[in-house]
């Protein structure tokens, strides 16, 4: 008898498309934390204080907020991928931007400010992408990897800057950065285009009131800008942080190790991320997300005073909290566009960002600006109030997802 071959494995398009997206989302995002990783070094080569450093960090979250609303919305009516191919190119001109002309804290700004306006351009719109179409039993799942993927691209991107900064300078990390940006513009000509039949809603497309008075989007849309607040905030001054913590305990360290160090805590964001999503399926959105959210509210009062134990156990400290900040990350933004107006999907993801990334703009500022006030970044009590700082937003989370339930016992 001959036998009967076994058949080939049916390709699956949406995990294709979903290695493609998470791809150009990692090189995409290759300069956004950069001057984060740099801040530093930057601060004492332009003779800038904390408050100027939370505003370098922020500006960028700034960008994005001011772009986001028009940009996301447009997806409802453009083809995502023209918005997400457009903002690449943005991105690779603004890290080259900064890189040969940045040379002190207005022109940092404005570079910062249109890498912010560039990750409008392609964070949402590429999950968008992705939403419409991936529509297996899988879709949520690629959804979780992709959002994930953030913690990635911000991994590799205080790694790139760390290491190339240590060998050739920070505007030899800029352009390194600017090359990988330059990647991710090629292979996002491999998205494919949009359904030229899809329904357009109807209506003034920037009208975001059906968003607003849409409770159970609006729950996890607001416990997403507390999240926001804190993670950005952690993302953005965490390398100055385990910086000055060496500097406490007496151990000497070099940039590239200390970049390398933040990445391995910030790459702890992806499993995180993604984990945190499946245990969010399986025990309930809610449930998961107010354990996760008041966890990490507690740890963040107590990192910010580690400084002068041991590297190894402030290491540590950071490390659980980076977890624990990120344990929410892919499950609220995939819950908001589940529950997304029918129709409004476009216009949900756009107050879903515009909203986080006002809360990623103003932690890092905030952050920065009682960190001046409480003693400067030489003060263990001042590190300690300003991460004191994050705890008590994100602790708002939970009560914003218990409010805007769609019903009072949902869990």
């Amino acid at each position: 008898m001959t036998s009967v071959p076994a058949p080939s494995p049916v390709p699956d398009p949406d995990r294709r498309l979903a290695l493609i997206l998470c791809a150009c989302e990692v090189l995409g995002m290759a300069g956004t934390m950069t001057l984060p990783a740099l801040l530093p070094a930057l601060l004492a080569e332009w003779g800038l204080g904390a408050a100027e450093g939370g505003w370098l960090v922020g500006i960028a979250q700034a960008g994005y907020v001011a772009a986001v609303p028009l940009l996301v919305t447009w997806t409802d009516r453009i083809d995502p991928r023209r918005i997400y191919i457009a903002c690449t190119v943005l991105a690779a001109l603004s890290v080259a931007g900064f890189a040969w002309l940045a040379d002190g804290f207005w022109s940092a700004m404005l570079f910062r400010a249109l890498g912010g306006v560039a990750l409008a351009g392609t964070y949402m719109p590429g999950l968008r992408i992705l939403s419409d179409h991936a529509t297996g039993p899988r879709a949520r799942r690629y959804m979780s990897f992709y959002t994930a993927s953030f913690a990635l691209g911000s991994s590799v991107s205080v790694l790139l800057g760390g290491w190339v900064a240590e060998a050739g300078g920070w505007r030899m990390a800029f352009w390194a950065s600017a090359l990988a940006t330059l990647l991710a513009v090629l292979l996002a000509f491999r998205i494919p285009a949009a359904d030229p039949d899809r329904p357009a809603p109807e209506g003034n497309i920037l009208d975001v009131r059906p968003v607003l008075r849409h409770r159970p989007a609006m729950g996890y849309i607001l416990a997403y800008t507390v999240h926001c607040w804190e993670l950005f905030g952690l993302r953005g001054w965490l390398v100055a942080f385990l910086g000055f913590a060496a500097l406490s305990a007496g151990t000497a360290i070099e940039p590239g190790t200390l970049a390398s160090i933040a990445a391995f805590v910030l790459l702890l964001s992806l499993p995180a991320s993604i984990l945190g999503n499946e245990a969010a399926e399986r025990w309930g959105r809610t449930r998961f997300l107010t354990f996760a959210m008041w966890i990490s509210a507690a740890l963040a009062c107590v990192v910010g005073f580690t400084a002068g134990l041991p590297l190894w156990l402030v290491v540590a400290v950071c490390s659980a909290y980076a977890v624990t900040v990120n344990w929410d990350s892919a499950s609220l933004t995939v819950g908001a566009v589940t529950e997304a107006v029918e129709g409004r999907r476009g216009a949900t993801m756009a107050v879903h960002s515009f909203l986080g990334f006002t809360g990623a703009f103003v932690g890092p500022v905030v952050f920065g600006l009682i960190l001046d006030m409480a003693g400067g970044p030489d003060s263990r009590t001042a590190w300690g109030l300003a991460f004191l700082s994050f705890g008590a937003v994100v602790a708002l989370g939970p009560l914003f997802l218990r409010r805007s339930a769609r019903c009072p016992g949902r869990v």
